[in-house]
């Protein structure tokens, strides 16, 4: 797998550019890891629904193929865009999904952050009174999100079996945004980064450490 480094980047020239990727590989095109960290923007998924967009102001909204509702991107966040043959690899969707978690619950742990899944709800969620505890989650289910904060979202699209988009940590960023929109569908739902959570780290820092990860749970 090949890691790209993008830098600061608009979203729609970078969507365009994964689009056309994906569109033009053949079954020996090696897989590439994106890494970006975009210019602020509200993106708006193929289930996304407008009540979740509640008050957008100077941030664009685009609308996108990937799976999911509405989420944010913006500085201080890495979004990784793993462009993977899944057919290649072996796997399905859903192990595609299971290991693109994995991959953010082994960054975060490195910093010792324990992040946490919730069923039903892709992304990766940590305990806002304790981000190292690593008890199970016993939330009420009429509010599973009870106690939780929301630090990696995760929307992808597979065409022909190969994948794009992909999943966004949050490390130091501004998240009033957040409070604009109902994030991933749920309202009241608070997001966070690693800053708010106690870690004292960089964007790069995280990047290289993701990238990693990543790679070693999306290479043969």
């Amino acid at each position: 797998m090949i890691i790209k480094q993008l830098g600061r980047a608009a979203y729609v020239p970078v969507e365009a550019a994964m689009r056309a990727f994906t569109e033009a590989r053949t079954p020996d095109t090696p897989d590439e890891l994106w890494l970006v960290e975009h210019d602020p923007v509200f993106t708006q998924g193929l289930a996304g629904k407008a009540e979740h967009l509640l008050l957008p102001g100077e941030i664009p909204v685009v609308q996108t193929n990937r799976g999911g509702q509405i989420t944010y991107h913006g500085p201080g966040q890495i979004t990784a865009y793993p462009l993977v043959d899944l057919r290649r690899l072996g796997i399905f969707v859903k192990e595609y999904v299971f290991r693109l978690e994995a991959a953010v619950i082994q960054t975060l742990d490195h910093f010792g952050v324990v992040g946490h899944r919730v069923a039903g709800a892709p992304g990766i969620y940590v305990r806002l009174a304790d981000p190292g505890s690593h008890a199970a989650l016993t939330g009420p289910a009429r509010d599973p999100f009870k106690g939780l904060g929301k630090v990696a979202a995760l929307g992808i699209k597979v065409t022909r079996h190969c994948s794009y988009h992909g999943v966004a940590l949050n490390v130091a960023m501004d998240l009033q945004p957040y409070a604009r929109i109902n994030p991933c569908g749920y309202a009241g739902l608070e997001t966070v980064d690693l800053v708010k959570l106690g870690v004292s780290t960089d964007w790069a820092t995280v990047a290289e450490i993701f990238g990693e990860r990543l790679k070693a749970h999306l290479s043969p």
